[in-house]
């Protein structure tokens, strides 16, 4: 990857590739991000903070929720 400055521009390549060209922030330190280098990524839209979001709460829905008892009779268990 190869990053070139110039002009006020900033011109992002990968191999013979131009891969981004973005105009040179006028601040020190600032971020600059174009939403479009970002669709067919994963997490796009919110989707990897809803899958945090489970694992930090990886209590299934009510509707998921049955007794033990319940497989037990399911299966004829019992020791």
């Amino acid at each position: 990857m190869a990053v070139t400055i110039a002009a006020g521009e900033v011109r992002i390549r990968h191999g013979l590739h131009q891969v981004a060209v973005h105009k040179q922030s006028e601040g020190r330190r600032l971020r600059i991000v174009d939403s479009a280098h970002l669709d067919g990524v994963a997490g796009r839209n919110g989707a990897v903070r809803q899958e945090i979001a489970a694992v930090l709460d990886p209590s299934p829905p009510p509707s998921l929720l049955r007794s033990l008892a319940e497989y037990e009779a399911l299966v004829g268990g019992g020791f």
